[in-house]
């Protein structure tokens, strides 16, 4: 019963603690390969929607996402685990990417920090996609 119960606290580690907070990372955004392809909630992965992939975040979560560079910030759902050891925070579609900024350079550090859902749909934007602004 004791391995069950530590084993259950080691999958469930990495959700500890990070709703409460954002957290500071990397973030790197999709190949395009990836386009049309399964994630893992099931839906189909499209680059032009406001989407993420996280192994810390529960799937369906809604973080807002801030490059610390230049302050710009975009609201994403996480629907998506990353491939393990990437040593990334998060991955984004092409679309959140390119509205952080950061497609030239490929990376860039941000902050992290789930929203209530209801939050994060006062921000849709004129092509129907989850917020996308400059500051909050």
């Amino acid at each position: 019963m004791m391995k069950l119960f530590g084993l259950m606290m080691i999958l469930l580690w990495p959700f500890n603690g990070f709703a409460q907070k954002g957290s500071q990372g990397i973030a790197s955004y999709y190949h395009t390969r990836f386009h049309g392809r399964k994630t893992a909630s099931g839906e189909i992965f499209s680059n032009q929607k406001m989407t993420a992939a996280s192994n810390r975040l529960k799937l369906g979560t809604m973080v807002r996402v801030t490059n610390l560079r230049n302050g710009k910030s975009v609201i994403v759902k996480i629907n998506d685990r990353m491939s393990a050891g990437n040593g990334r925070l998060i991955d984004l579609s092409h679309r959140a990417a390119q509205e952080l900024c950061f497609i030239d350079q490929g990376t860039c550090k941000v902050v992290v920090e789930p929203i209530e859902e209801k939050d994060a749909f006062l921000y849709i934007d004129s092509l129907g996609q989850f917020g996308i602004k400059d500051s909050f």
